[in-house]
C-alpha cells in the first residue's frame, strides 16, 4: 500500500517537474527562434538575390517555382505543409523501425520483458484501481464518446469544416491499429491485474487512440488559444494526459512498452494527417503575406 502511494505521489510530483520545465524551456526556445528568423531574413534575400540562385532559376524554371513554393513560409501549402509532410514520413519510418526490430525478436523483446518484469512488485491493488481509471480515458468507448460530443460542438460553434478531420485521424488510428494487432497477432505479456483482455497486443489502441483524438483537441484549442502561456498550458496537458494513458497500459501489465511506443507513433501519424486535412481549406485561397 505505501509503495504505491509513493508510485503515485512521484508521478504527481514529476509532472509538475516536466510542466515547470517545459515552460522554461518553451519560453526559451520562442524568443530564440524569433531571434533566428530576424537574422536570417538578410541571409535568405542575399541567397534570392544571388547570380548562381538567379541562373538556376533561369534554367529550371518549373522546379524552381515548385521549391520556391514548397519552401514559402508566408502560405499554409508552403513551408508547414512541406514540414508537416516530413514530420510525417518521418514518423513512419520509426514505426517501421519498431516494427522490423519486434520481427527480429532481440533486443526490444528483451527489454519489454525486462520492464514488464520489473513492475510486478509496484502493482498493488489500491494503486491497480487508481491507474485502471485512468486507462479507461483510453478506452474505446470513452474516446467515441468524446469525438461524438466534439462533433456535436463543433456543429454548433460553426466549425463544421473540422468535423472530417477529427474523424479522420480518429479512424484512420484505429484502423491501422486493428489490422496491425491481427496482422502482427503478438501475444499479450502476463496480466497482472484482474483486467480482462481478448485483442492481440502490437499496438497499443489506447495509446494510438489517445494520441489521435486528445491530440487534435490539443490542436484545435491551442490554434485559436491568445497567447504562448495557454497554448503551452493546453498541449502540456493533454501530452500528459496522452502520457499517462500509455503508461497505465504498461502499468496494469497489458501491453509492453513497444506496443505503447508504437501506438503512440501510429497516432501522431495520423494526427499530422488530420492537421493537415484542418488546414488545407481554411489556406485554400491564401495569397503569400
Amino acid at each position: 500500500m505505501e509503495e504505491s502511494l509513493y508510485l503515485l505521489a512521484g508521478l504527481a510530483a514529476l509532472l509538475l517537474l516536466l510542466w515547470r520545465l517545459a515552460w522554461f524551456l518553451t519560453r526559451h526556445a520562442n524568443g530564440a527562434a524569433r531571434a533566428v528568423a530576424r537574422r536570417a531574413a538578410p541571409l535568405v534575400a542575399w541567397l534570392r538575390g544571388h547570380r548562381r540562385v538567379a541562373a538556376l532559376a533561369e534554367r529550371y524554371p518549373r522546379l524552381h517555382r515548385h521549391v520556391a513554393a514548397r519552401l514559402d513560409p508566408g502560405r499554409f501549402r508552403g513551408l508547414p505543409l512541406t514540414l508537416l509532410v516530413l514530420g510525417a514520413a518521418y514518423v513512419a519510418a520509426l514505426i517501421g523501425g519498431l516494427i522490423e526490430e519486434l520481427l527480429e525478436r532481440g533486443e526490444l523483446q528483451r527489454f519489454d520483458t525486462a520492464v514488464h518484469e520489473y513492475l510486478e512488485p509496484w502493482r498493488e491493488p489500491a494503486a491497480i484501481t487508481v491507474v485502471a481509471w485512468v486507462t479507461d480515458l483510453g478506452a474505446s468507448q470513452a474516446l467515441v464518446a468524446t469525438g461524438l460530443v466534439c462533433t456535436a460542438l463543433f456543429a454548433v460553434w460553426g466549425r463544421r469544416r473540422l468535423i472530417l478531420p477529427l474523424w479522420t485521424t480518429f479512424l484512420g488510428a484505429q484502423a491501422f491499429t486493428w489490422t496491425g494487432k491481427y496482422f502482427f497477432d503478438r501475444p499479450r505479456p502476463e496480466f497482472a491485474a484482474d483486467i480482462m483482455v481478448l485483442s492481440p497486443s502490437f499496438p497499443s489502441g489506447h495509446a494510438t487512440g489517445a494520441m489521435a483524438l486528445y491530440g487534435f483537441l490539443a490542436y484545435v484549442i491551442a490554434r485559436d488559444a491568445g497567447s504562448l502561456r495557454r497554448r503551452f498550458e493546453v498541449i502540456y496537458w493533454c501530452a500528459a494526459l496522452v502520457a499517462l494513458v500509455g503508461l497505465s497500459r504498461v502499468y496494469l501489465g497489458v501491453h509492453y512498452p513497444s506496443d505503447v511506443a508504437t501506438g503512440w507513433l501510429v497516432g501522431g501519424f495520423w494526427l499530422l494527417v488530420g492537421t493537415a486535412i484542418a488546414e488545407y481549406p481554411e489556406h485554400a485561397g491564401e495569397r503569400r503575406h
